[in-house]
């Protein structure tokens, strides 16, 4: 009887028929497989799941969020109709109090949409409960299946899980990091050959790296889809993720379950797959089609602009001892540095059609694509 996931065994079955395949080939199969990929059967998050997003820890990022989302729409001269859409909404927590939120703007809440980008069916049922009271929610498997129409796009999480590639660079060049089977065992390993004028398109920073360093990217195919429909329909995009400010080399690729990480390469289909999400990277791209970029800024930096403390103290008014002592570390956790806190870890980018100049809490601190920090 064999010790592997069934999805493991699927892939070595790959592997000794075509060879060694890139990470971002596995990374692909170990998430989205249609039998056995991790996130099409179960509900990763919470407590009793893998990990926890920031929603999930406090009804004030949500709020919030749905806020930021009206001002953007006033940005957009208050269109009478606007798609609002997030993309992989997870139980659709963040959602559902972003509408609660903005009942308080009746315009806008009439004006708007709900339409949400989700693969998984377990995730759909969740959503669906969690949205029950929503007037209109419809779902989708792309984003490209929504509608066309003025839009305000929301992707928590969402970047890190779209698979990477990884390059190790050599003596010859830059050679594709594969995973192979090694010794019995899954392992990492790196293509005969070096990929050809993969060089010249580095950033410099990267191009100087030491031998031995990994570089990691994605295609650029999902912001592009976002970046030119706000360009061409209007509307903006609120992306935030794990990440960095600037394009460097670094391995990130990693897994988690049950709220620890583990090894990537073992239990394949049984804990997330991840990695860093690269915001220079897709500022540049989304600038690239015509759109415009807005920060990125920290997380924390996000929030306390949008005015998380004040909502803070808001609901602990009228809370309990117990609950006010809860809220004062949702706070932390969503404001706070690392390693406890999401606050400098986490970034948030904003992308919107070229005429719209500012974004709230985000816009003081130009593109990212020429003058980030890290």
């Amino acid at each position: 009887m064999s010790n592997y996931s069934p999805l493991e065994t699927i892939i070595r079955k790959q592997i000794a028929a075509t060879g060694p395949m890139p990470v971002s080939r596995y990374m692909q199969i170990c998430l989205t497989h249609p039998e056995y990929g991790y996130y099409l059967k179960r509900d990763p998050l919470g407590r009793d799941g893998d990990f926890i997003t920031a929603p999930e820890i406090s009804q004030m990022f949500g709020e919030l969020v749905g806020l930021w989302a009206a001002s953007v729409w006033n940005a957009m001269r208050m269109p009478q109709e606007v798609k609002f859409i997030e993309l992989g909404p997870g139980r659709g927590t963040m959602m559902a109090d972003a509408l609660r939120a903005v009942r308080i703007l009746p315009a806008f809440h009439e004006a708007i949409s709900v339409h949400l980008v989700e693969a998984s069916p377990t995730l759909r049922a969740k959503q669906r409960e969690k949205l029950a009271d929503a007037a209109h929610v419809e779902w989708y498997d792309s984003i490209d299946d929504v509608p066309e129409g003025p839009a305000i796009i929301l992707a928590n999480e969402f970047f890190d899980a779209l698979p990477i590639h990884q390059a190790v660079k050599q003596d010859d060049g830059w050679h594709e990091r594969v995973i192979e089977i090694d010794d019995d065992i899954l392992a990492y390993g790196i293509a005969r050959d070096p990929m050809p004028r993969f060089e010249v398109l580095l950033p410099p920073v990267v191009r100087a790296a030491p031998n031995g360093a990994i570089f990691e990217w994605r295609p650029d195919n999902q912001i592009i889809t976002i970046a030119r429909r706000l360009r061409d329909q209007g509307g903006a995009a609120l992306i935030i993720d794990y990440g960095h400010l600037r394009s460097d080399a670094g391995d990130t690729f990693q897994a988690i379950a049950r709220h620890n990480y583990t090894n990537p390469l073992k239990n394949a289909g049984l804990a997330d797959l991840t990695a860093h999400v690269d915001f220079q990277a897709l500022a540049r791209a989304a600038e690239d089609v015509g759109a415009r970029a807005h920060g990125p800024v920290e997380q924390g930096a996000f929030l306390n602009r949008l005015g998380i403390e004040t909502r803070a103290q808001a609901l602990s008014k009228n809370a309990s001892e117990d609950g006010a002592k809860a809220i004062a570390a949702a706070l932390k956790r969503l404001t706070g540095p690392s390693p406890e806190g999401m606050g400098s870890l986490f970034k948030v980018l904003g992308v919107s059609h070229p005429d719209i100049e500012t974004l709230a809490a985000l816009s003081d601190q130009g593109s990212s694509s020429g003058a980030a920090k890290s």
